[in-house]
């Protein structure tokens, strides 16, 4: 047997939403590192900018786009940023999504909360899949990675409605769109976080009690790291996945396995 250290993604083109900062940076760096050609796309366009303009210093290969994935024309415009920059799409790693302060039970949660996390999360998922799946078919198949979260597989010990929500549906949805395009080349996983110590989550939990309420229900006793989750992604997005579609990649430090509560 000869052994060859290839690259996962060499040749390879990355769409990555959300790759400003946190999961989505450090997947964008790691997805370069592994030879992928990456776009990141992002709100904070001028982040986007300094995320690839980083990765380019280092040797990798890299551009940016601005938009928000719940326009239409936005992520249409991400797309094809894409395969004018890099001729074609490969990897569509759907990370973007937020989670608001304010998302809390079905009574005291807002309409405009409900609304807006329905239109990042799920309705940006469903956008990129649109636009994306056509460049993918062209450029001869590739991988679908959406970002879920293990909330879609049991209810969070924390109320917020409208994020659970949204993450059962990105589940049910790339179950779907994965038996749809099997037999066209694309695989379509779901990749479901526990907590990962990104600026948000930090930023969400900076009371230290609340913390603590979370954390206790995490049979590992920590939150994941954001290079957890992007190595867990790149085995999603390389052939070492290629008889995975229509799954969920759950890695929440044991969360969903074994429920604990404080004694």
């Amino acid at each position: 047997m000869r052994f060859e250290n290839v690259a996962r993604l060499d040749g390879k083109v990355a769409l990555i939403t959300g790759a400003a900062g946190g999961m989505g940076l450090v997947a964008a760096q790691l997805f370069a590192q592994q030879g992928a050609k990456v776009m990141i796309a992002d709100f904070n366009a001028e982040g986007a900018e300094l995320a690839a303009a980083g990765i380019r210093a280092e040797g990798g290969q890299a551009a940016s786009v601005g938009g928000d994935v719940s326009r239409n024309s936005d992520v249409e415009a991400m797309v094809s940023a894409t395969v004018r920059a890099f001729g074609g799409l490969h990897v569509l790693y759907n990370n973007a999504g937020i989670m608001m302060g304010e998302d809390d039970n079905p009574v005291t949660t807002s309409e405009d909360v409900w609304d807006r996390t329905m239109e990042v999360n799920l309705k940006g998922v469903f956008l990129a899949c649109k636009h994306g799946i056509p460049a993918m078919l062209a450029s001869g198949g590739g991988s679908i990675i959406n970002v879920a979260s293990f909330v879609a597989h049991m209810g969070a010990a924390t109320p917020q409605i409208a994020y659970t929500a949204t993450k059962g549906g990105v589940l049910s949805m790339t179950r779907e769109i994965a038996a749809i395009y099997a037999r066209q080349g694309i695989r379509v996983n779901a990749l479901c976080p526990g907590p990962v110590g990104t600026p948000l989550l930090a930023e969400l939990w900076s009371d230290p009690a609340r913390k603590a309420r979370r954390v206790v229900h995490i049979p590992m006793g920590r939150w994941a790291e954001a290079e957890e989750l992007a190595r867990a992604a790149l085995f999603l997005a390389s052939n070492d996945s290629s008889f995975m579609t229509g799954q969920s990649l759950i890695v929440d430090g044991g969360i969903v396995s074994s429920y604990t509560t404080p004694e």
